[in-house]
């Protein structure tokens, strides 16, 4: 005779991967392009104003960082997505290898 342990809806042992994953999917998650950065003093940054250009650490043409939930998870570079709105996106050139291990899990 086979002995199946039944537990009441809902409860933690009640496994439903396909509501999970559902539940899983819908979690917001913060997406950033990162074009570049620079460090600065407080007193340099007090100083900036309307026209101030801040230099970045990254040149024309070079990969975007796409970070979400401030990890790096791929690269790419910037493109218009609308010229009319000027929108902009960004065209994925890599899957940084953290993000795709995490894909395999």
């Amino acid at each position: 005779m086979e002995d199946v342990t039944q537990f009441p809806e809902g409860s933690a042992q009640d496994v439903r991967p396909k509501s999970n994953l559902a539940n899983i999917l819908s979690i917001p998650v913060n997406v950033q392009v990162v074009l570049g950065s620079t460090s600065m003093s407080v007193s340099a940054l007090m100083k900036l104003g309307r026209g101030a250009v801040i230099s970045l650490d990254q040149k024309v043409g070079d990969p975007v960082s796409v970070m979400v939930n401030g990890r790096v998870v791929a690269r790419g570079e910037m493109v218009v997505v609308d010229e009319e709105s000027a929108r902009f996106g960004v065209s994925l050139l890599e899957i940084t290898a953290a993000s795709a291990a995490a894909r395999r899990d």
